[in-house]
């Protein structure tokens, strides 16, 4: 992993008792136990482009995903991921690999055993995984096959593809109950309900309980902390969260981010994915960033410094400070990857970007490394404050690169060999 866990400064509710799941050849990924929470990704290639789909694997793992899902929905996408296994592999990359299955996941993991052997986890849908007297036994399929190869499953329910069958049952015993609840109340029943009974079916079959990982999606931020919280109280499986079919942009990203939010203060949830419709042509790895982000903000994991900037108003019309912190984000994204190979523990970094006298010199001291750049009609001198202290005043039109020199010297010295023995 490229992240170590944080102390959170007021500390979260305890963290649901959940067992932990070892995933990956030699236990690469740990979710649950009290294991960092686990950032998870998906492609949206189609999975019989081998090349395609070991780019995009490749870059979500890069920009940080730990655990990476693909579809694998035919014949032709099992077929392939072996060969994007090794791919992956030629490029240098080690992620484990989670199989999507529905409806015929059973026929794709028999017919092709170089695919089951290949990934690390599978994903199941009970609402989906087989209709009427056929869902036991192609559910019951997979399972073995998942113990034949030792692999985790995750069984994951979802409000829009829920067993309706099982719907239709609570229903109808709600319906002559002394105090029937709502329909939605008891369609939440029967989603926790059936990730429930699917994971004690995949017990039964001899699924060890230290393999199955839970979820229960659905788009509505109440519901899903709603679920959640039923899931928690009533298991200890290991849970994945995420918020299905969150939307495109801020949208998607605020829905997310308030219903993990809840959760994850309250110590729920193993592993996370934030479920973004990208933009056409757009970043998919812009999920990893954004689940990172809010893991981070809220000081369970580390993955990068961090640029405090402050929003401007009326005293900062100069885009100065806004182009210099927008360059610095950018600079310290882009060096991340030689940073922490060569400087461990720089991502535990805080730097200051501020933009008038009001607040720029204090929290540029409350920053590791930290600049305060002129307001509108202030003397045009930038002090920069390290480690509390100001060492240097910045003036004239290259403040921009002699400030991110100052920060490159600063992690060097702090982060490097010769700085960690001083410390």
């Amino acid at each position: 992993m490229n992240a170590s866990p944080a102390e959170p400064a007021f500390g979260p509710s305890p963290r649901h008792k959940s067992v932990a799941v070892e995933i990956g050849e030699g236990a690469a990924v740990v979710v649950g136990g009290g294991a960092p929470v686990v950032v998870q990704s998906m492609t949206n290639t189609d999975t019989a482009d081998a090349e395609a789909t070991a780019r995009q694997i490749a870059a979500l793992a890069r920009a940080g995903s730990e655990l990476v899902r693909l579809t694998v929905d035919r014949d032709e996408a099992a077929a392939a991921v072996p060969h994007i296994r090794d791919k992956l592999a030629a490029m240098g990359v080690s992620v484990p690999l989670i199989g999507d299955f529905h409806y015929i996941g059973h026929k794709l993991l028999a017919e092709h055993p170089a695919c089951a052997e290949a990934l690390d986890k599978y994903r199941i849908n009970p609402g989906n995984v087989g209709f009427r007297n056929k869902r036991d036994l192609q559910f019951g399929q997979i399972v073995e096959i998942a113990v034949r190869n030792g692999k985790a499953v995750r069984i994951g329910a979802n409000w829009g593809s829920l067993d309706q069958e099982l719907l239709t049952h609570l229903m109808d015993e709600n319906s002559v109950s002394a105090a029937p609840l709502g329909a939605r109340a008891v369609t939440r029943e029967a989603l926790v309900r059936s990730a429930l009974l699917s994971a004690g079916r995949a017990e039964e079959i001899g699924l060890p309980h230290a393999r199955i990982v839970l979820s229960a999606k659905v788009s509505a931020v109440q519901d899903l902390i709603t679920v959640y919280r039923m899931l928690a109280a009533r298991s200890d499986y290991a849970l994945h969260l995420g918020l299905t079919e969150a939307g495109m942009g801020s949208k998607g990203i605020v829905a997310s981010s308030a219903a993990l939010g809840v959760l994850l203060q309250e110590g729920i949830g193993d592993t996370i994915r934030i479920s973004l419709t990208p933009e056409p042509g757009g970043d998919r790895t812009r999920e990893v960033r954004v689940a990172q982000e809010l893991l981070q903000t809220m000081g369970f994991r580390i993955f990068a410094p961090q640029v405090a900037a402050c929003p401007g108003c009326g005293r900062t019309t100069s885009t100065v400070f806004q182009e210099l912190a927008r360059d610095i984000e950018a600079h310290l994204t882009a060096s991340m990857p030689e940073w922490r190979a060569l400087y461990p523990g720089v991502e535990r970094l805080n730097v200051a970007v501020m933009g008038c006298i009001v607040n720029g010199p204090g929290e540029s001291k409350h920053a590791d490394i930290g600049i305060s750049l002129p307001g509108t009609g202030e003397t045009p001198a930038a002090p920069v404050f390290v480690d509390g202290v100001k060492t240097v005043t910045l003036r004239g039109p290259r403040i921009a690169e002699e400030f991110k020199t100052l920060v490159g010297d600063y992690i060097a010295r702090r982060f490097g060999g010769v700085g960690r023995a001083a410390e």
